[in-house]
């Protein structure tokens, strides 16, 4: 049987810090049974391989996932230079050694940092990336290879923290759906040795960074009650890179049954400047996430619609 906590809670998201060995549906298979929430889910796979910031959300902030999957990353890796691996990691198998490694701190450094900006990146075999709705890892482990298209990339920084050959360590901030054990391979594919990952920490997963999140055992190590008090986000701080209006009770009775909402119902409220395909997030006067919105174009009829709504949360 469900607790009472459990059972009332509307939704909110764990930061969980998570460790190398687990894959993320597991740590999500195991928030789900320790509190026996009915629905969870998690922001941006982590391989097994990783460590870090995993965003969990549960019952109905899984339906912020969608809006969350697309946020930069932010992560600390370590490349070990001259051993290329199938699966451009420390788990695959070793395919080539390069040698000699290169020695000039001053090329490792500028080969990097070629690789900031908008970059076209080809998944690797061992990926999640479907083919014909079959996951390339499974096609990789029958030994087969086949054409991936490559997928345009930003990395928005990259820093290196420290060369001690064979490894190197930096920082990257990148965009959604980037490989950075494919990155590693590819730099260095560009400094002629080979390179895999050995270690990624993702140290921040949108707004959700590693100094706020908790690791999965200190989490099921509490009672329940006093877990969701201490850990358990609400809703709105998941979104809050994005502009918020505070509605009326009418308006959000409105927005939740599916009634357009319109000019005039919003006329007198304070509505902040948003740019052209920005959503907006919409609360009600109790600070209750109500639905995520994309404005109209300014309307002067006050019977026209003043928005799209993409998405509306339960109350």
């Amino acid at each position: 049987m469900m607790t009472a906590s459990s059972r009332s809670v509307h939704g909110g998201i764990f930061v969980i810090n998570k460790r190398q060995g687990m894959t993320s549906h597991d740590v999500c298979a195991a928030v789900k049974r320790y509190f026996r929430f009915k629905k969870v889910g998690h922001v941006g796979t982590l391989d097994p391989l990783a460590t870090g910031v995993l965003p969990i959300c549960v019952n109905e902030a899984t339906k912020l996932v969608q809006f969350l999957i697309h946020q930069d990353k932010e992560y600390c890796c370590t490349m070990q230079l001259g051993v290329s691996t199938d699966t451009h990691d420390s788990h695959g198998t070793i395919c080539e050694h390069g040698d000699p490694l290169p020695r000039d701190p001053e090329l490792i450094r500028q080969t990097i940092d070629a690789f900031r900006g908008e970059l076209w990146q080809t998944p690797p075999m061992f990926s999640a990336v479907k083919r014909n709705g079959v996951p390339l890892y499974r096609l990789a482990r029958t030994g087969a290879t086949v054409e991936r298209k490559p997928r345009r990339i930003m990395v928005k920084d990259i820093e290196i923290l420290a060369i001690e050959l064979p490894q190197v360590i930096f920082r990257v901030v990148c965009s959604a759906g980037t490989y950075v054990r494919t990155l590693c391979h590819d730099i260095g594919q560009r400094l002629g040795c080979g390179a895999h990952m050995t270690a990624l920490e993702r140290i921040r997963n949108g707004s959700f960074h590693l100094s706020k999140a908790v690791s999965l055992e200190q989490l099921i190590a509490v009672p329940r009650e006093q877990a969701i008090e201490q850990y358990l986000l609400p809703m709105t701080m998941a979104l809050c890179g994005l502009p918020e209006v505070t509605v009326s009770d009418a308006v959000a009775h409105k927005l939740r049954t599916g009634a357009p909402v319109t000019v005039g119902d919003i006329r007198e409220l304070c509505i902040p400047q948003v740019t052209d395909g920005q959503k907006l997030k919409v609360v009600s006067c109790h600070g209750q996430l109500i639905g995520i919105v994309a404005p109209l174009p300014p309307y002067e009829d006050d019977g026209m619609p003043a928005w799209k709504t993409l998405r509306v949360f339960a109350g």
